[in-house]
């Protein structure tokens, strides 16, 4: 059993939503394909696609063409199949949380991208399941759509690390989101967003895209930091938090953490910083196996879910779980044990062997 709770899914009737923001997907005459949010672009063809153009081999297509053939969910169930994902919790591109945007349009367009995530789900409501959308720049607009998604299946929140809206995750504001998600029991999935698709006119200028590859995991850890520190955890002890990409930096600089959270002047935490890792959950979506094994050394096996960026251009196609010298019970808490826990989904155990059966009648 495996269950992978990152994998974003664009879908064709989230697009075009406004003249400003889109968001858009767009092919220019060679069948090179990119996302744009305002004046914010980016490129999505690989080498292997670049060189298929070069070679003639892409046909041209539309936008409504390419979805219909690529991001459908029964083209996310072949390729769940492909990869041995039993069952997938996909959500929103971050690049997409529209938290920049005029409040009245990031309201819309998260019921819009709620609505969407529940009928792609419905196509298979055993297997795919999805993080809700919130519009994090209104907590009172945010309260209705959790309460709303959730009550269609969605999982939880999917929000991003930091600059909600011009609010940080710590601000008081956001007290009554928390009532609601531990009212609600759910946990919330973080995943940080480029900074640069709210500078507006300079989007332009964050070279090699540098606030999504480096920024995301440095506003996940921000994340972490902002809520201990300003005591969220002591108002809030029940909040779920899970923190994709290894947790950001958070494993491999608890300590220093730790003991600056011991002489922070201004820290207003009632406990000893790990006190709060049971408020938290990561993933081992690093490429680099010798990290995947120290985040276990540090974070252990009860707090790590399975998340890969199912799909996505840097996702990690081989199982995050080989090479760490993990028992078998072990790899299945990481596998989905500890998914089905938090997230509630059902899983259907295969049936005990029969009493007496023999070990050929079993295939062994």
């Amino acid at each position: 059993m495996l269950i992978d709770l990152h994998g974003h899914q664009p879908l064709y009737g989230m697009l075009n939503q406004d003249p400003q923001w889109g968001p858009f997907w767009e092919f220019d005459d060679q069948g090179f394909f990119h996302l744009r949010v305002g004046k914010w672009v980016l490129n999505l063809s690989t080498k292997e696609h670049k060189a298929a153009v070069a070679a003639g081999q892409v046909k041209k297509t539309t936008t409504e063409e390419f979805f219909a053939e690529n991001f459908t969910p029964e083209a996310k169930l072949r390729a769940m199949d492909a990869r041995g994902v039993d069952k997938l919790v996909v959500s929103h591109s971050s690049h997409w949380y529209m938290y920049w945007a005029e409040k009245e349009f990031g309201t819309r367009f998260a019921s819009l991208v709620n609505d969407e995530f529940a009928r792609f789900c419905s196509a298979d409501s055993e297997r795919l399941y999805s993080w809700c959308h919130l519009p994090m720049q209104d907590t009172a607009a945010s309260v209705r759509e959790l309460e709303r998604a959730v009550a269609m299946g969605a999982r939880g929140p999917g929000i991003g690390g930091a600059n909600f809206g011009g609010r940080e995750i710590h601000d008081r504001d956001f007290y009554p989101l928390w009532e609601k998600i531990c009212e609600l029991d759910v946990p919330i999935f973080v995943h940080g967003y480029n900074q640069s698709v709210a500078w507006g006119d300079k989007a332009d200028t964050d070279e090699f895209d540098t606030t999504a590859i480096v920024g995301m995991m440095y506003d996940e850890s921000r994340l972490f930091w902002h809520l201990v520190n300003a005591g969220v955890l002591d108002d809030f002890p029940d909040l779920k938090i899970y923190i994709t990409h290894g947790g950001g930096y958070i494993p491999y600089q608890l300590g220093r953490f730790e003991g600056t959270n011991q002489v922070l002047g201004d820290a207003r935490n009632k406990r000893p910083l790990r006190d709060y890792m049971k408020n938290f959950w990561f993933d081992p979506l690093i490429h680099d196996l010798p990290m995947r094994r120290a985040v276990v050394d540090v974070i252990g096996v009860d707090r790590l879910l399975y998340g890969d960026n199912f799909g996505g251009s840097d996702g990690i196609r081989e199982d995050l779980t080989e090479g760490l010298g993990l028992s078998v019970e072990d790899r299945e808490k990481i596998r989905w044990k500890n998914a089905a826990k938090l997230l509630k989904i059902p899983v259907k155990q295969a049936a005990p062997p029969a009493a007496g059966a023999t070990s050929a009648a079993l295939g062994v």
